[in-house]
């Protein structure tokens, strides 16, 4: 009988295991710029449409990033390009090598758990650009002429295009460049630079929809550096790609320039757009009216976006709390201890964000919430551990002193008579550390862990200064809010919590 119990029970959680992975919805993933989002979006609806439950996670950052996603699970498909496969995921550096069939790829990227799938019928290309002014007065027209006329003209490089192994250091030594990158530029702003002088030589993708609308000139690749990049959905080998079939060869690069130029010259968002050209409506003339700032503000997105953001926010408090409050408690009791332990709080303090999140991501081998919530939880240490300290240092050495002559332990006086008296600065601390890290979480987009930040992320692909601040402004009232909460909180609470550790020594001393 109870064999054929366990059995039963071991049938049915399996069902239930697999009946869970069949509702699990597939997560694309995409890149922080205008294609890739868009790319993204048809990807996700075409699947819903086919009836596979899937949802995008967008904007999660470079090629690595990305691919080491897809490698662990954390995402299933997303879009990429055969030359970026080649070069920068399988280290493969010959030019025939980066011309490679598709099917090709797919052997290489086998072992690794990954296929490339459902070409989507365009090349994009890297290249280099300048103001068409510019060209013609220094008679540049290929990348060559860069190295042979050597003119002195400031860079203004994408982030990725700089760190690739097909990116700049491969092109300077290749034709033999004198320029140096400078300083990284995020590529939605690229062209706005550009025309206003800031800088004088960009990357850009061959289908931009900014190339038609500047007067750049894009110059020729006459040494055939760069390979040719079709886009293909990269994804880990188990997906069905039979559903996204239908997206095979409809996007010429024609079409991907009018959709790039309707999201980002236009103001459509990503999935309008993608719903549009699914429906065969994109074709149309007049593109929409563009939507005001307060509908932007107050879109339907607002209330998941503020959910995550609070959800960040409030766990990496908590975890906070519940680890520097300990600290500042043992730094007061062991003096010893007190300068190493500021000292390491105070260092961690100073990482940059994004470094941090770099570092975190490959300590737990993951993107999204976690890595967000351990960065979140460091830069809250600091405030609570200073002023708990600070805080147990306040408090007169006579009374704790006259509890423990009145027959309180050590923990008792730290419970009923120290911590009361310290919670003041305790609560500046923990407020210090929530508003703060409202701010600070908007960086969580960049790794995929939501929240406020993804528009601001997003209105950095499209330069679009409206949908960033209809990011910023949410994340600057949140920490308002937040600040009001805990002064009422600290109004509300200090005077009967010092009443009370008062009212307790009174009575055993009575």
């Amino acid at each position: 009988m109870n064999a054929r119990l366990f059995r039963f029970t071991i049938a049915a959680l399996a069902l239930l295991g697999l009946s869970a992975a069949q509702a699990a919805p597939l997560k694309v993933g995409s890149k922080r710029f205008t294609e890739s989002y868009l790319l993204g979006e048809l990807v996700t609806q075409t699947l819903v449409a086919k009836g596979v439950p899937a949802e995008h996670r967008q904007g999660l950052g470079n090629t690595a990033i990305l691919a080491a996603a897809l490698q662990q699970g954390q995402i299933d498909v997303y879009p990429e390009y055969t030359g970026t496969v080649v070069r920068e995921l399988l280290k493969r550096e010959s030019p025939a090598d980066a011309q490679a069939p598709l099917a090709q790829i797919n052997a290489w990227l086998a072992p690794l758990g990954l296929k490339a799938a459902v070409p989507l019928g365009f090349n994009n290309s890297y290249a280099l650009a300048l103001r068409e002014a510019d060209a013609a007065r220094l008679g540049l027209s290929t990348i060559s002429d860069l190295g042979a006329k050597a003119p002195a003209l400031k860079l203004g490089l994408s982030h990725e295009f700089i760190a690739r192994a097909d990116g700049w250091p491969a092109l300077q030594q290749a034709y033999g460049l004198k320029l140096q990158p400078g300083t990284g530029l995020d590529h939605g702003l690229a062209y706005q630079a550009l025309a206003d002088s800031q800088v004088d030589l960009i990357d850009v993708y061959t289908t931009d929809a900014q190339l038609a609308r500047q007067p750049v000139r894009v110059l020729r690749d006459d040494r055939a550096f760069f390979p040719r990049y079709d886009a293909v959905l990269l994804m880990r080998a188990a997906v069905d790609d039979g559903p996204l079939q239908s997206l095979a060869g409809r996007l010429p690069e024609a079409t991907m320039i009018r959709l790039n130029a309707a999201a980002e010259l236009q103001g459509q968002p990503f999935a309008d757009v993608a719903r549009d050209f699914l429906a065969g409506a994109l074709a149309s003339p007049q593109p929409p009216p563009p939507q005001g700032f307060m509908a932007r503000l107050l879109a339907p997105d607002l209330r998941a976006l503020l959910a995550q953001h609070l959800a960040l926010v409030l766990a990496s408090l908590a975890l906070a709390v519940a680890v520097a409050v300990p600290l500042g408690i043992t730094a007061h009791r062991l003096p010893r201890l007190a300068s190493p332990v500021m000292a390491v709080v105070g260092l961690l303090q100073t990482l940059p964000s994004l470094a941090l999140l770099a570092f975190l991501i490959a300590l737990v081998g993951r993107i999204g919430f976690m890595p967000a919530l351990l960065a979140l939880f460091v830069y809250a240490l600091l405030p609570i551990v200073r002023n708990t300290h600070a805080g147990l240092q306040a408090v007169s050495a006579g009374l704790p002193q006259a509890a423990l002559a009145l027959g309180l332990t050590p923990n008792q006086t730290l419970r009923a008579i120290e911590l009361p008296l310290a919670l003041p600065t305790l609560m500046a601390g923990v407020k210090t550390a929530a508003v703060t890290n409202v701010g600070t979480a908007t960086v969580a987009a960049f790794v995929g862990a939501g929240g406020l930040g993804e528009r601001i992320v997003a209105g950095l692909a499209v330069n679009d200064s409206a949908l960033m601040l209809a990011g910023a402004l949410p994340a600057a009232l949140l920490a308002v809010v937040v600040q009001l909460t805990f002064d009422a909180l600290e109004r509300s609470v200090m005077p009967g919590r010092q009443h009370n550790a008062g009212k307790e020594f009174r009575d055993r001393g009575a």
